[in-house]
């Protein structure tokens, strides 16, 4: 455990988002899940843990050269964003300057994201984790009480075996798999509403099965949601659509399986 954990005591779960790979839509499912929990009635931080990629800011329309405030001389006051409490390396980088850093350095900084933030009391620390299975992931195992990992998959075979060394690592870690979201299964036609599935389907729950964890919800690859890359995520702008629906449904998953778990996530141990 990190000596440093105060500002992180009055959050009651922290749940990372992580993907085996890159290019599933792990970060927008990142930041609309993190939409749906707070439109369930959750108080809600987001942590943009991809130092060498974040995007967190970019996905909920914060103004380019946004900073947050520090409070002491070491603290950062989380910037609001949409309802979320948020923080992130494009806070307090150039977005166009490329974090060319090794592994120790980025993991330095993600301590210092995640510690030195100002959270206040959250019901839910969503951390939206860089895809793989690196310095990252560690750190954040070392450095935090993690209640749970959601993984986000495409039906893909090359996806779905990347997704279980995923899992595979957060058991290694001892941080829970709360649960696997297929992202981009369907294919919607904007213009007739055809649906077709363009990466196959149902891998996400055939992994689930496998693995003893739960299948929280489908996405589709529907152009609404794409649409959220330019700061307009879906669950914000359509908040009653039908795709605003499949996210709290995830939501409301999520929050079942964390209010099952007993008391605080055990200490973690890397062996």
């Amino acid at each position: 455990m990190a000596e440093n954990t105060a500002n992180l005591q009055g959050v009651r779960h922290i749940l990372a988002v992580a993907s085996g790979k890159g290019g599933v839509g792990k970060s927008t499912t990142a930041v609309n899940l993190a939409l749906a929990l707070a439109a369930e009635g959750s108080a809600v931080g987001l942590l943009d843990a991809d130092i060498y990629g974040p995007s967190v800011a970019m996905l909920l329309g914060v103004p380019e050269g946004t900073q947050p405030r520090v409070l002491n001389g070491d603290t950062f006051v989380p910037v609001p964003a949409q309802g979320l409490h948020t923080m992130s390396m494009a806070y307090l980088a150039d977005p166009q300057t490329p974090m060319v850093w090794r592994g120790p350095m980025a993991g330095g900084a993600l301590t210092q994201l995640l510690t030195q933030t100002h959270w206040g009391e959250l019901d839910v620390l969503v951390v939206d984790m860089p895809p793989g299975t690196g310095d990252i992931q560690l750190t954040l195992a070392q450095k935090a009480r993690v209640s749970g990992a959601v993984i986000v998959t495409t039906p893909q075979d090359v996806a779905l075996q990347d997704a279980r060394k995923g899992i595979e690592m957060f058991r290694k870690v001892q941080i829970p798999v709360v649960g696997i979201v297929e992202n981009m299964g369907l294919h919607v036609c904007s213009h007739c509403g055809h649906q077709e599935p363009i990466f196959d389907t149902g891998g996400g729950a055939r992994v689930a099965a496998e693995y003893q964890t739960r299948l929280l919800g489908e996405l589709p690859l529907d152009r609404r949601i794409r649409e959220g890359d330019a700061g307009r995520p879906v669950v914000a702008t359509d908040p009653q659509g039908e795709l605003a629906g499949r996210y709290r449904e995830i939501a409301r998953a999520v929050l079942e399986e964390l209010g099952g778990m007993a008391g605080d996530s055990p200490e973690i141990v890397i062996e």
